[in-house]
């Protein structure tokens, strides 16, 4: 790594802290989806992992879900906002120290979590599983990533705030305060804790977060990725600036109240239900604002998506991102819901967003960041990005629709009634007949998990052929500061 002095330091970027970020997010992104390709082979040879109680689906499967929600997904977050941050603000982060606090707490986290799941330590909720020791310490390292992150926009040498950079903001401390209320629990031992609330309460408070941590977590972070990175791939300006502010306000506000369409037909009062449906169907006006702002930022630029594979990645993530959008207002609907809820139909859902909308933007994005990172002008295989984003594109395809066929075909059988009221087809019956669909699946996730080994191989050949530059802070016309 190159050295820089204590007088030359605030004249460029710090950049060291996003390459780690960056390379870990590969690593993390190649684990994770290799957990996840075992659970699936699971649910084919449910005595493929010979019962050994630490590789149960029960154990492995919050353990891929952390993997490549919060190790994979939140690398890539921290690595691109850092870099967002210091580029659109024209300065370097307010404090290297604890940025790379940052770095290590956050993945003293991810290690911990590596441990302590698959041992069968966890709190049981979805997406919030890590017990209260680590969870106090995520929220600590949470806060000076805020302290980093707002600190740097507080010095920033030009007058305005990119849109990006609110979208990172919203994203930051919307996940604070859904980490610290959804996470308050009652200690008994350092393993082990009892949830601060109770009953219908707790699943409320539960979706409340977990809906927005796909909401602020999966969503409005990544669409500050969008909003940068789209931009300067195909170099032009964003379609609409205007749009892109509305969206962000219509986007933030109407999040939040949509977690009770997780609880249909549940205890949960009927009216809160009501009022999740009603504002997951408004959520559909903001999200597609925000695909169509970037999709027309190619307008008169159509013709780079034939040679430019990761502008491709970019674009293509935006149609995923549409698609699920508009499907998860479908499904909140409470008749849609008696169909598709507890079946498969949700899991090709969550994908369609995870594979399709998140996981192609953060690959879009860490193969522009990664040559830049390394002194480098492209990646060292651009055939190898084209080939990734293929094997990546068939493998989300199949996995999805073999999900969504599954998924509605599940929800058929359960609800088929015989004339004298029994019940057509027993479970077995049900899980018999997704057999072939969870094979397809298998199929799918491991062409996509073969694109992230692709992907990793690429980025160590670059980093290899490389070497780390700092990159000097260009001069601000005083006019615009």
């Amino acid at each position: 790594m190159s050295v820089i002095t204590k007088a030359s330091q605030s004249a460029v970027y710090n950049d060291g802290v996003v390459r780690w970020f960056a390379i870990a997010a590969v690593v993390y992104g190649v684990v994770g989806m290799l957990v996840g390709v075992i659970i699936a082979a699971q649910m084919i040879w449910p005595d493929l992992t010979a019962g050994i109680p630490w590789l149960s689906f029960g154990r492995l499967r919050p353990l891929h879900t952390n993997a490549v929600i919060f190790a994979f997904g939140g690398c890539v977050l921290f690595a691109t906002s850092y870099y967002i941050v210091q580029r659109t603000c024209h300065t370097r982060l307010i404090s290297d120290k604890l940025a790379w606090v940052t770095f290590w707490g956050y993945n003293l986290v991810i290690v911990l979590a590596v441990i302590t799941l698959p041992l069968g330590i966890t709190s049981g909720k979805e997406y919030a599983e890590l017990e209260w020791p680590i969870d106090i310490l995520l929220a600590l390292v949470w806060v000076l990533y805020a302290v980093v992150f707002f600190g740097t926009i507080s010095i920033r040498k030009v007058r305005h705030i990119y849109v990006a950079n609110w979208f990172f903001g919203a994203f930051i401390i919307a996940v604070a305060l859904l980490h610290i209320v959804n996470s308050a629990a009652l200690p008994v031992s350092w393993t082990d804790s009892y949830s601060a609330y109770a009953g219908v309460q707790d699943a409320m408070v539960q979706w409340w977060y977990g809906h927005n941590a796909v909401g602020f977590f999966l969503t409005a972070a990544f669409l500050g990725m969008m909003y940068y990175f789209i931009p300067k791939q195909a170099e032009r300006p964003i379609y609409s600036y205007r749009l892109s502010i509305v969206h962000f306000w219509a986007l933030i506000f109407t999040y939040m109240w949509a977690g009770p369409h997780h609880l249909h037909y549940t205890a949960l009062p009927d009216w809160t239900q009501s009022i999740g449906m009603v504002f997951s169907l408004i959520l559909l006006a903001p999200s597609w604002g925000g695909m169509i702002n970037g999709i027309m930022t190619l307008s008169g630029a159509w013709h780079k998506l034939r040679d430019d594979p990761i502008l491709r990645f970019l674009i293509v993530s935006l149609s995923f991102y549409g698609m699920s959008t508009f499907e998860g207002p479908m499904m909140s609907i409470k008749t849609v819901n008696a169909l598709s809820h507890y079946t498969d139909w949700t899991i090709g859902h969550v994908h369609s967003g995870a594979l399709g909308w998140v996981g192609l933007i953060s690959m879009g994005s860490l193969y522009y960041l990664i040559p830049r990172l390394f002194g480098q002008k492209k990646m060292f295989s651009v055939p190898a990005i084209e080939l990734h984003f293929w094997v990546a594109v068939i493998g989300i395809v199949l996995y999805i629709a073999s999900m969504w066929i599954a998924g509605v075909m599940q929800g058929l059988m359960w609800r088929s009634i015989n004339p004298d009221g029994t019940l057509t087809y027993t479970f077995v019956e049900a899980l018999s007949a997704t057999y072939p669909f969870y094979v397809i699946r298998l199929i799918g996730g491991t062409l996509y998990f073969g694109g992230m080994v692709i992907m990793l191989w690429n980025v160590i050949m670059t980093a290899r052929n490389g070497r780390p530059v700092d990159v000097s802070i260009p001069a601000v016309n005083p006019a615009h500061a």
